[in-house]
């Protein structure tokens, strides 16, 4: 699962890269991916997830619990 948000489900999106001459050439847009552990102090146990900078803000928002609650819902494994 590379390159893909486990939370938001973001991934890679294409485009064109424009020179100065407006020549166009394909190019891919990355999503600003992190490898983050956080505790899960309802299993009392670490949870490794690759998330996006904007999955960190909705588990700080919504809170661990309940992200991880909606994951197992939609068949991840965690």
């Amino acid at each position: 699962m590379a390159r893909v948000c486990q939370v938001t489900g973001k991934k890679p999106l294409t485009g064109n890269s424009v020179s100065h001459s407006n020549i166009k050439t394909k190019r891919r847009f990355l999503p600003n991916l992190q490898t983050k552990r956080f505790f899960f102090a309802e299993e009392d146990r670490w949870v490794t997830l690759k998330v996006s900078s904007d999955a960190i803000r909705t588990i700080n928002k919504n809170g661990l619990a309940s992200v991880i609650k909606q994951l197992r819902a939609d068949g991840v494994k965690i």
